[in-house]
């Protein structure tokens, strides 16, 4: 069976931000596609709007029939899958052609002009900015997402096919599977080390895809990583740079510097350095097929961002902030962009943990970039794919925290807590199942109007 011309494709984990990406391009392909995830979402009820056959149960048996013939059905499954999976079993140990979503990703964008955004922060906002940009300057695009565009409400663009952009994932070493003509490393921070065993190590796995880019040339990357390219950054001495940055209107103007020419009094909505340095990366990759620079910044001003990404939930009479945060950097950047927006404003991080081993590995780390904040409220950690590790606990990160304002609840008792309705800025911050608490936190402030 020629893998990307199967009739049904199977998705194990359809759920999954990139996998739905995949499960989406291939409905919109006139493909029958099916999948198991272990809850409903958002994201599971659209694709069943759309014509996915979804269940909830791992089974073989409530796999539907029609995806059970071997010679037609390409089976996609997710790392984050555990071996014992029992329909994953079940169609190893028979005749079906199965592929990790890394590998088919990888196939789609290979076949044409593929633009890949990798780095252990920072790539989903990236390559979504870099989509809407080549969306808006009529580029013929498709664009797999780690993350749903404020802009359509989706994690996929399928605008043409001239252009592939692609989140490079370097979980699981996915992102070997890409051969990219254009490519973007936004930071190489140490993440993931349950994967790796050490930065180093990571920080190879980075050199290695930055080795697999068709033109050496043609990689950017962000100003200060231990990598040869094209440099962008806040700094003077990156090749494209933001200067002249000013805060206005809940967002940004400043000037791109790009070799000999300025770009002036360019407008970006997203809150925060960290998402300035982002824009200016896709802003960069862009000038690869579109030769306005005019028309691009244009398009940066009408970007609305990524679906918990700094996310404003509410704005009066109190700030409620939904963002995406796992790792100690990604914690300081949302804390960079709080200070510089809300300087005067007391504040409150609610944050849960993601995983026991990233919670182990830097456990000091998080409680130095959660003590920035006036007060801490705690979840206990969101095991995902894990299994508890003696030791390592939010009780542990607690203790660590030098705030006095400080604590740990369970998720029923998170609306009782009194800093969430005197603090003026509240920010809930997590990877895990965080999110399905921001609604009830919203209704909560709402009522106190």
């Amino acid at each position: 069976m020629s893998v990307l011309n199967a009739e049904r494709i199977y998705f194990i984990g359809i759920g999954g931000i990139g996998m739905s990406a995949l499960a989406r391009y291939f409905l919109q392909q006139g493909k029958q596609v099916g999948g198991y995830d272990r809850t409903a979402t958002a994201i599971t009820q659209t694709l069943s709007s759309l014509g996915a056959e979804i269940h909830y149960q791992d089974s073989f048996n409530m796999v539907p029939e029609v995806f059970k013939a071997a010679s037609k059905t390409l089976v996609v499954y997710t790392p984050a899958i555990p071996a014992s999976h029992q329909e994953l079993n079940a169609f190893q140990v028979q005749d079906f052609t199965i592929l990790k979503r890394s590998h088919v990703l990888g196939m789609i964008a290979n076949q044409g002009y593929c633009m890949a955004v990798a780095g252990t922060h920072g790539k989903t906002t990236t390559s979504a900015i870099l989509a809407h940009l080549l969306k808006e300057c009529g580029i013929k695009v498709t664009a797999f997402l780690g993350g749903i565009l404020e802009n359509t409400n989706s994690n996929l663009v399928l605008e043409g096919n001239d252009v592939m952009v692609v989140e490079a994932d370097e979980f699981d070493r996915s992102f070997l599977q890409l051969q990219p003509d254009v490519a973007c490393i936004t930071s190489m921070d140490a993440d993931h080390l349950d994967i790796y065993d050490s930065h180093e190590n990571l920080q190879a796995t980075f050199k290695e895809f930055a080795q697999r880019i068709k033109k050496p040339q043609a990689l950017y990357v962000r100003q200060g990583l231990p990598l040869d390219g094209i440099t962008f950054g806040l700094d003077s001495s990156a090749t494209i740079s933001a200067q002249q940055i000013c805060v206005e209107n809940g967002g940004y103007t400043f000037d791109i510097h790009a070799g000999d020419e300025i770009i002036r009094s360019v407008r970006f909505a997203l809150p925060g350095y960290h998402n300035i340095a982002n824009a200016l990366a896709a802003f960069a990759m862009a000038l690869n097929v579109c030769d306005s620079k005019e028309q691009l910044a244009e398009a940066l001003s009408s970007f609305q961002g990524v679906h918990r990404r700094f996310s404003y939930r509410l704005k009066s009479p109190q700030v409620l902030i939904d963002d995406y945060a796992h790792h100690p950097s990604e914690i300081d950047a949302v804390y960079q962009a709080v200070s510089t927006f809300y300087p005067d404003k007391k504040n409150v991080a609610v944050f849960q943990p993601h995983l026991f081993s990233r919670t182990r590995d830097f456990c000091d780390a998080f409680a130095k970039s959660l003590s920035q904040f006036d007060a801490v409220i705690l979840l206990d950690i969101y095991p995902a794919r894990e299994e508890p590790i003696p030791n390592v606990s939010s009780a542990v990160l607690l203790d660590k925290i030098s705030l006095k304002n400080k604590s740990l609840v369970s998720k029923p008792q998170l609306i009782h807590q009194s800093q969430l309705l005197t603090s003026e800025v509240v920010v809930m911050m997590g990877a895990g199942d965080i999110a399905d608490e921001v609604r009830s936190v919203q209704q909560l402030i709402a009522a106190q109007k």
